[in-house]
C-alpha cells in the first residue's frame, strides 16, 4: 500500500499520491467528472485546483461534492489585493460547491507576504481562517528566494513548490528545510513539464520524504490508471531506478524550461512552452511528429523574435528564454539537416 503523510501542522493526512487539476480544464465536462469520481474511488483524496484554471474547479465541484466530507480541497488565488482575493475566494466556494477550502494558497506568489507589509494580504488570509472559510494558509512560489523566505518566515502551513528528480540540490533541500519547520511540501511539476516520462521513477523518488506531497497532472483516464496502479504497489526506489535517476539528471542538467507557459502569450505568435524545450523534447520523445511542417513553421518563429524580453520578466524560474529559444532552433534546424541524429 502507497504510505500516507501528513502536511505538516495542517494535521491533513492523505495517500502520497494525489492529484492535480490543471490539465483537466482542457477536458469536457463529462470525461472530466468521469476522471475524477475514478481518482477518487481509486483512493486519492487530496485534490489540488486553482481560479486561474479555467473550469477546473467547476468540474471539480460538480464530481466530488457528494463526497466532500471525504476528501481534502486546495486551491489558489493569484490576487495581488485584499479585495480581488476575497472575490476570487468567493468564486472558488461557490464553483466547488463547497463552504470551506482545506487550503487556500497564494498562488506564484511575487513575495512572502507577512503581516504589516502593507499590502493587507496575509491578514486578509487571517480573516478567511477565523470566518471558516478555509482552514489552513498556503503558498506557491516558483522562485526559490521565495520558496526559502517562506520556509524561515513560519507564516505558511504549506508550500507548493516544483519539485523533481531533475531538480536541483538547492530545490531538493527544501524538503529537509521544510521538515524541520513542520511544514508541508506539495510537490508540483513531479514530471518536469513533460521530461520525465517514467511514472514509476518520479513515484518512487517521491517516497523518499515523508512530509512532500506529489499532485500529479492529469488529463487522460490512461495517466490516472498509471498512477492508480501505485496505491496498491508502490514503486520503490531500488538500485534499478537510482541509476536510473541519475541519467536522467546528467542528461538533462542545466537550465531547462519547464513549459508552464507563464511567459504567454509571445508578441510574435512564438509558442515558447514549446519551442525553448524542443531540443529536449525530441530527445526524450522521439517522434516524427516534432519534425513535422507544423513544427517547422513554428519553429521559424524564432527567426522574428523581438528580443523585448518580455517572456523573460514572466518567466517564474527567471530563465533567459530568447537565449534558450536561439539555441532551440539552431539545434532544431541541425537535426532537420541531419548533422545531428535524436534517435
Amino acid at each position: 500500500m502507497v504510505k500516507s503523510i501528513t502536511l505538516g501542522t495542517t494535521g491533513i493526512t492523505v495517500p502520497q499520491n494525489a492529484f492535480g487539476a490543471l490539465p483537466i480544464q482542457r477536458d469536457d465536462m463529462e470525461t472530466a467528472i468521469a476522471i475524477l469520481q475514478k481518482a477518487y474511488e481509486g483512493g486519492m483524496k487530496f485534490f489540488d485546483t486553482a481560479r486561474a484554471y479555467t473550469d477546473s474547479e467547476e468540474k471539480l465541484g460538480n464530481a466530488l461534492s457528494d463526497v466532500r466530507d471525504q476528501i481534502y480541497i486546495a486551491t489558489k488565488s493569484g490576487a495581488k489585493e485584499p479585495e480581488e482575493l476575497k472575490k476570487q475566494l468567493d468564486q472558488s466556494l461557490t464553483l466547488l460547491k463547497t463552504d470551506h477550502v482545506d487550503i487556500y494558497q497564494l498562488h506564484m506568489a511575487p513575495t512572502c507576504f507577512k503581516p504589516g507589509d502593507g499590502t493587507g494580504m496575509y491578514e486578509c488570509m487571517e480573516d478567511f481562517k477565523r470566518q471558516g472559510m478555509i482552514r489552513h494558509i498556503g503558498i506557491t512560489a516558483h522562485k526559490i528566494g521565495v520558496a526559502e523566505e517562506v520556509i524561515e518566515s513560519g507564516l505558511y502551513e504549506t508550500l507548493q513548490f516544483p519539485f523533481s528528480y531533475l531538480s536541483s540540490e538547492r530545490e531538493r533541500n527544501l524538503a529537509a528545510k521544510c521538515a524541520e519547520k513542520n511544514m508541508g511540501l506539495i510537490a508540483m511539476k513531479g514530471l518536469a513539464g513533460g521530461l520525465i516520462t517514467n511514472s514509476r521513477a518520479a513515484f518512487a523518488y517521491m517516497s523518499q520524504f515523508d512530509n512532500v506531497l506529489p499532485i500529479w497532472g492529469i488529463q487522460r483516464m490512461s495517466e490516472l490508471t498509471e498512477w492508480l496502479s501505485y496505491m496498491e504497489n508502490p514503486a520503490v526506489l531500488d538500485d534499478g531506478l537510482k541509476a536510473f535517476i541519475e541519467k536522467e539528471r546528467q542528461e538533462l542538467t542545466g537550465e531547462f524550461c519547464r513549459g508552464c507557459g507563464y511567459c504567454m502569450p509571445c508578441p510574435q505568435g512564438i509558442q515558447i512552452n514549446s519551442c525553448a524545450r524542443m531540443s529536449l523534447m525530441i530527445r526524450r520523445a522521439p517522434s516524427k511528429s516534432w519534425l513535422s511542417e507544423h513544427w517547422q513553421e513554428e519553429m521559424k518563429k524564432i527567426e522574428t523574435c523581438l528580443d523585448c524580453k518580455k517572456c523573460m520578466k514572466k518567466c517564474p524560474y527567471e530563465l533567459n528564454t530568447p537565449e534558450l529559444l536561439k539555441k532551440n532552433y539552431e539545434d532544431y534546424r541541425k537535426v532537420l539537416a541531419g548533422e545531428v541524429s535524436v534517435s
